[in-house]
């Protein structure tokens, strides 16, 4: 580039992470030349909406892709081209070598910066019949009206959808609105495999609750099709030995087991590819190669909480880290600074909602964690409130919170925000009690479920109030270690369901009947959502019980724990 010439900035990519980052390039100057290439015809959409138009809850596509290239021109003065997809890449002459697919010319562009916002691709596992009319992947407009288009012309009444992670559950969700009977098949023993199993079964009662036939430990080995397209689905258990199938009637199948980096043109140009299998980048979302970014889908990131790369495809991130790389490009100060994956979902009547460490990837990572499930209505009951339940884990070597997992009608959003904002500012769990939230019952409770979680967190971790999980319960007695385990409920709550071999001694009689129980075992209090096995748990350690823990999220907590996975 001469001293003359404009910044010419190449993009690939027209979804959210390119417009991103020629939007922030044009609001810091005025003379670069700017053009975005787009093998698409759609661009800047909204994916994570499409499953709501399959469903007709986004009664138009357009609702979803709401800007144009003539309206990217005349709001950025930048040329946007769609349906030209970018083939190669010359970083030592700063080309790339485009495709018109309409008329299969090609031609020559250069460049001085260029940005690969390439996304993802659908992951498509080799499964026989899998091309066969009625099968489709949901990543673009294009499949998301496809797939409508089946279900209006077909008359599909029968859908069976591979993979329960988030569009796997949303497009469930929006086929059972739309009156589909709804089969989901996940190779993993519980739905949801971003959570831990201990909260993702929840997501799998809802589910169940809901009609839906959800097959655990199960994969898809073969799709029949006849004249007029899918007819069934062969399906085997995981964990089948004698390899057995059973065949699924269905006349629609969606394909949503994950997506992967399209990292084809990153590789061309010699940028290095991570450990995670995406572009890995600077702070500033520079590769390896000179004057070549990558942002968005395509490019790793790295945890807030442990350092180490990460990637998390999120249409949050994608916004993010194009406007950093535009910023950057253009002589602006912003660097990216991590992530948490924070996410949520809708499932039927529930909010899934995530952020930080899950309690297996703080484990792996190397922490000694301990683990609180929260049970606490969202607001007071007596103006519609609903259980919301939190799993919080933190470190007990410095009392960080690591992350957090949220579930509930209503509230779930709220509360994992303000957990992402503790976590990424590096929050003690003991802080969370000090937080000075919005009260009002018809929106809280008074001492929020954000408070108890630092309370019964900073008490657990300084061992004034022990917890226990129900999975460690379950593992120490199967592993022959004896553990008096205390029902402190009443006799009516009792009857509705226990922990198995559990002793019952309501908390008004504990006191009185503290005899009956041998204060050398450990012992573990329990009640329906862990507070008054918390006052029970005091009650014994006053008493001069040495080992007492209160089970996390109390019978509740345990009996979804001990429910069936499939």
């Amino acid at each position: 580039m001469s001293p003359s010439s404009p910044l010419k900035i190449v993009v690939v990519g027209s979804v959210a992470a390119g417009t991103s980052a020629a939007a922030k390039a044009r609001r810091n100057t005025e003379t670069a030349q700017i053009t975005v290439y787009e093998r698409d015809h759609d661009i800047s959409y909204s994916g994570c909406g499409l499953p709501y138009f399959v469903g007709g809850e986004v009664a138009d596509i357009e609702e979803l892709t709401p800007r144009d290239a003539a309206w990217f021109k005349a709001r950025y003065d930048v040329d946007v081209l769609t349906g030209h997809e970018v083939i190669a890449v010359e970083p030592g002459a700063r080309t790339v070598t485009v495709r018109e697919l309409a008329t299969d010319r090609t031609f020559v562009d250069t460049y001085d910066e260029l940005v690969l916002a390439t996304g993802v691709r659908a992951v498509v596992p080799p499964i026989p019949g899998i091309d066969a009319p009625g099968v489709f992947t949901v990543r673009t407009p294009s499949d998301a009206t496809a797939i409508r288009s089946w279900i209006e012309s077909t008359g599909a009444t029968r859908a069976l959808v591979v993979g329960a992670g988030y569009i796997g559950l949303e497009m469930t969700e929006q086929l059972v609105a739309r009156g589909v009977q709804v089969t989901v098949v996940e190779a993993l023993d519980h739905a949801m495999p971003r959570m831990d199993p201990d909260m993702s079964a929840r997501v799998d009662a809802e589910l169940r609750k809901h009609g839906v036939d959800l097959r655990l430990a199960t994969k898809v080995v073969g799709i029949d099709a006849d004249d007029d397209g899918v007819a069934g689905v062969e399906v085997q258990g995981t964990t089948d030995a004698t390899g057995g199938t059973e065949r699924v009637e269905c006349d629609l199948v969606i394909v949503s087991v994950g997506v992967r980096p399209a990292v084809d043109l990153a590789v061309q140009a010699g940028a290095r590819i991570g450990v995670t299998g995406a572009v890995a980048v600077d702070r500033r979302q520079r590769t390896s190669v000179e004057r070549v970014w990558a942002v968005g889908d395509v490019a790793e990131s790295f945890h807030v909480v442990t350092g180490e790369p990460v990637w998390v495809p999120l249409g949050s991130t994608a916004n993010k880290t194009g406007r950093i790389a535009g910023d950057a490009m253009t002589g602006g100060p912003l660097e990216h600074r991590g992530i948490l994956g924070t996410s949520i979902v809708r499932v039927f009547d529930l909010g899934v909602a995530q952020t930080g460490l899950t309690e297996v990837q703080a484990r792996e990572a190397g922490y000694d964690i301990e683990v609180l499930h929260n049970i606490k209505p969202d607001r007071p009951e007596y103006l519609g409130g609903k259980p919301l339940v939190l799993k919080a884990v933190a470190d007990r070597a410095s009392g960080r919170l690591l992350g957090a997992q949220a579930i509930g009608a209503s509230g779930a959003d709220k509360r994992i925000d303000v957990l992402a904002t503790a976590i990424t500012y590096g929050a003690d769990v003991a802080d969370l009690f000090h937080l000075d939230l919005a009260y009002s019952p018809t929106y809280a409770t008074t001492k929020d479920p954000v408070h108890y979680t630092g309370m019964a967190l900073t008490n657990a971790i300084h061992r004034t109030a022990p917890l226990i999980t129900p999975a460690e319960l379950v593992r120490r007695r199967a592993e022959g270690e004896r553990i008096q385990v205390v029902d402190v409920r009443s006799a009516k709550d009792r009857a509705r369901s226990v922990v198995p071999d559990s002793v019952h001694i309501p908390l008004k009689e504990l006191r009185r009947r503290a005899g009956e129980l041998d204060p050398a075992l450990p012992t573990v209090t329990y009640c329906n959502k862990g507070v008054t096995g918390n006052a029970g748990q005091n009650v014994l350690r006053n008493l001069g019980f040495a080992d007492v823990a209160n089970l996390s999220g109390g019978n509740q907590n345990y009996q979804s724990f001990e429910a069936p996975s499939a």
